[in-house]
């Protein structure tokens, strides 16, 4: 499927934008609002961003503050959806899940994955339920 190649362009090609745009931003602890994001390459190829944070009361001022970055650095990006994040780093967890009410619900299990490789050691997973 598109989904799982988008997943493996990522994996293989992550590192071409890693000095564009970090591919994972999320608070240090808490719960907290969070929304997954295409970020479109002159390739014709997709990267996928993940940004959480408790200053964001609704899912679209996260997205606005990266959207604003992104076209800063004349990238072209999109919101694929959004949830929740629960980060807990006294016991290296982190949990995703929910939706957006204005985006729908991101991929989680994209999410996840961006967020393993940046916090190895940590137990990621995810669920569809709660908002």
């Amino acid at each position: 499927t598109n989904r799982h190649q988008a997943v493996v362009s990522t994996q293989s090609t992550g590192q071409i934008n890693l000095s564009a745009m970090e591919p994972v931003e999320i608070d240090e602890s808490g719960v907290f609002k969070y929304v997954l994001i295409a970020l479109y390459r002159d390739d014709g190829g997709t990267d996928w961003l993940v940004r959480g944070h408790a200053w964001g009361e609704y899912h679209d001022d996260i997205y606005q503050s990266t959207l604003s970055e992104a076209s800063g650095k004349g990238l072209d990006t999109e919101c694929k959806g959004g949830g929740r994040i629960k980060h807990d780093p006294t016991n290296k967890e982190i949990f995703v899940y929910g939706y957006s009410v204005g985006y729908g619900r991101a991929d989680h299990e994209i999410a996840c994955g961006l967020i393993r490789a940046k916090y190895p050691g940590y137990k990621v997973h995810w669920s569809n339920e709660g908002y």
